[in-house]
């Protein structure tokens, strides 16, 4: 019973935290409508063309400063370790010039969530979703679709069974992008050289 409460208390923040900010899209706009809720998940992000990040303090506190750039778009944006999912996702769409995306640490990016990131096939280079438990190597065939990206790091993803063999799969489907997969128990290389050998059998 008590569990139970607690999951729904929790599923509950969750929706909260990740409502859609329409209200702030309207009267602001979507790059001021991103950066709001980048900053109340504890996230950080960089404006395009200028050095400074915007992030909260050690209490969630933020500078209310990034009203001052509403004609700026996003193109770094650092979500690690926060409650960011599919749903909250919807709040950075607007992002069409965004570059680089760290979701590392994140327990609410699974499967779905990788699936909705083809709305930044055109802008995004560098994306980071290590230590994300939610991802399976299902999830990771959508990011085919980012056929810009240069960067890529899948480390320690419990959910992946063969690195080895997923590390084939990226480097087919992004020939171009530079993959990084540590963290794992067993040789990555010896398992991608059994999986050469394998996929060259079958041919």
């Amino acid at each position: 019973m008590l569990f139970s409460w607690t999951s729904s208390l929790r599923n509950r923040r969750l929706r909260k935290r990740n409502a859609y900010f329409g209200y702030t899209l309207r009267f602001y706009g979507p790059n001021v409508a991103a950066a709001y809720y980048i900053l109340s998940l504890k996230g950080g992000f960089r404006y395009a063309g200028q050095t400074e990040w915007f992030r909260t303090d050690q209490r969630g506190n933020f500078s209310w400063d990034f009203i001052n750039h509403k004609d700026s778009p996003l193109e770094e944006v650092d979500m690690s370790h926060t409650d960011i999912n599919y749903t909250g996702l919807g709040n950075l769409e607007g992002q069409r010039s965004l570059r680089s995306l760290s979701l590392r640490g994140c327990t609410e990016v699974d499967d779905w969530f990788l699936s909705r990131l083809h709305v930044f096939q055109d802008s995004l280079e560098e994306l980071d979703i290590s230590h994300c438990p939610g991802i399976t190597t299902g999830g990771l065939v959508a990011l085919r679709n980012l056929k810009g990206l240069r960067r890529l790091d899948v480390s320690s993803l419990s959910r992946i069974s063969t690195p080895g063999l997923v590390i084939i799969l990226l480097e087919e489907m992004l020939p171009h992008c530079q993959i990084t997969a540590t963290g794992y128990d067993h040789s990555l290389a010896q398992e991608e050289e059994e999986g050469r050998e394998q996929m060259e059998g079958q041919r």
